[in-house]
C-alpha cells in the first residue's frame, strides 16, 4: 500500500514586496520587440522600391453606365523597381489601357512612366521609368515560402504612400480567375490587410524578398487576400521585358466542359471523366485545318488528358506554337487521333482558345 505523504502549504506572496514578473511574460516581451524590429527593417529596406502608380484612363473608356469618365479623372494603384533601370511590376488592372502613367517614388520624385508589356491572363505589367539612385527590391523563390510564414505586404491603398501591413501565409496553391477568364495557378493567399491601391505592391518576407505580387481580396470577407506568386512574375516578366507581351498558342475553338458518359470512359480507357465540347470551330484555324468538328469532346492534347477549359489553357503554351501535336477527341462513339499545329494568339484573350 503506497504511503501518503502532506506537504505543507505555503502562501509566497506577501503584500507590500515585490515580486518578479513570471519569465513568460519577458519572454513574450523579447518576442513581440524582434518581430517588431523585423517588420522595421523589412520596410526600411522594401519601402524605398515601392512606387504609387497614377493613371490616366483613355479618353473612350466608358463605365458601366455608358458614361464616358471625366477628362481629369485618375485611377492609382501600387509596383515596385526590380531592377536597377527602372522597370517596375505591377497588376494588369492598374495599366491595363492607360493613356498615361506616372510613377511617384517614395522620396516624392515623380517620373513619366512608359509600358513595356501588359498580361491580362495573369494580372501582370511591367512599366518603366528613367531614374537615378533606384533601389530595386530583392525577388525571393515563393517555391521555398511555407504556411504560417510571416509576411508584410507594402502598398498605396487609397493613396496613403508606403502603408505597411503584416500577416501570414494563409495557404498556398490557390487558383484565381484572371478578368480575361483564363485561371491563374500557385496564387499565395495571406491575411496581410490589403485594400484598393495595394494592387500591384509586394508581398515581402522577414528577409526582405518578394515572393507575390498583390492582386486582390475577397470583399466581405476579412483577411482573405491574393498575392501572385512571384516565380510567376519572374517568368512574365521576362518576356514582357523582351517580347512586349506573353507568347501562348491558341487553336481556334469555342467549348464548354461536359460530363463524359461512363460507358465511353470505360470502352476508350479514359482517364478522366470530364472534357470540352467543341461548340464552334473557326473557319481556317488550327482546329478546322486538323479536321475537329462542332459537337467534337477534346479529351487529350499533347497525350496530356483534357478534363476542362483551363486544363486546355494550361497546355496551350509558346512551346507549342507551329508544333504538331497530338489531339485526341471523342466523336460521338469514336475515339479519334488528330494531329493540330496550334497556331500563336497575336493579341491577348481576343482569340478564342
Amino acid at each position: 500500500m503506497n504511503e501518503i505523504i502532506p506537504v505543507p502549504i505555503t502562501n509566497e506572496f506577501e503584500p507590500g514586496k515585490m515580486h518578479p514578473l513570471p519569465t513568460s511574460g519577458a519572454a513574450d516581451e523579447g518576442l513581440l520587440d524582434a518581430y517588431s524590429q523585423a517588420v522595421i527593417r523589412v520596410a526600411e529596406r522594401v519601402s524605398p522600391s515601392v512606387v504609387n502608380i497614377n493613371v490616366q484612363p483613355r479618353a473612350r473608356t466608358r463605365g458601366f453606365s455608358g458614361r464616358r469618365f471625366p477628362q481629369g479623372l485618375r485611377g492609382s494603384g501600387s509596383g515596385f523597381v526590380f531592377t536597377p533601370d527602372g522597370f517596375i511590376l505591377t497588376n494588369s488592372h492598374v495599366v491595363h489601357q492607360a493613356s498615361g502613367l506616372e510613377a511617384v517614388l517614395s522620396d516624392g520624385r515623380k517620373f513619366e512612366a512608359e509600358m513595356v508589356g501588359d498580361d491580362p491572363e495573369t494580372d501582370l505589367a511591367v512599366i518603366r521609368i528613367q531614374a537615378p539612385n533606384l533601389l530595386p527590391a530583392v525577388l525571393g523563390d515563393s517555391q521555398s515560402i511555407k504556411a504560417g510564414q510571416l509576411v508584410v505586404a507594402i502598398g498605396n491603398p487609397y493613396g496613403f504612400q508606403c502603408t505597411v501591413t503584416t500577416g501570414v501565409v494563409s495557404a498556398l496553391g490557390r487558383s484565381l480567375r484572371s478578368r480575361s477568364g483564363r485561371l491563374i495557378e500557385n496564387i499565395i493567399q495571406t491575411d496581410a490587410a490589403l485594400n484598393p491601391g495595394n494592387s500591384g505592391g509586394p508581398l515581402v518576407t522577414s528577409r526582405a524578398e518578394v515572393i507575390g505580387v498583390n492582386t486582390a481580396v475577397i470583399l466581405p470577407a476579412q483577411g482573405i487576400c491574393f498575392a501572385i506568386a512571384v516565380n510567376t512574375a519572374k517568368l512574365v516578366a521576362a518576356q514582357l521585358i523582351k517580347n512586349g507581351r506573353v507568347r501562348r498558342s491558341y487553336i481556334g475553338v469555342t467549348g464548354q466542359l461536359v460530363t463524359l458518359h461512363r460507358r465511353a470512359v470505360r470502352f476508350h480507357t479514359l482517364p478522366g471523366e470530364s472534357g470540352v465540347l467543341v461548340a464552334s470551330v473557326e473557319p481556317g484555324r488550327p482546329a478546322h485545318k486538323a479536321g475537329v468538328e462542332e459537337g467534337d469532346v477534346i479529351v487529350a492534347f499533347d497525350n496530356q488528358p483534357v478534363g476542362g477549359i483551363d486544363d486546355l489553357h494550361r497546355l496551350l503554351t509558346q512551346e507549342r506554337v507551329g508544333v504538331q501535336t497530338p489531339l485526341t477527341v471523342l466523336r460521338r462513339t469514336e475515339k479519334i487521333n488528330l494531329t493540330i499545329i496550334a497556331g500563336e494568339a497575336r493579341l491577348i484573350g481576343s482569340d478564342p482558345e
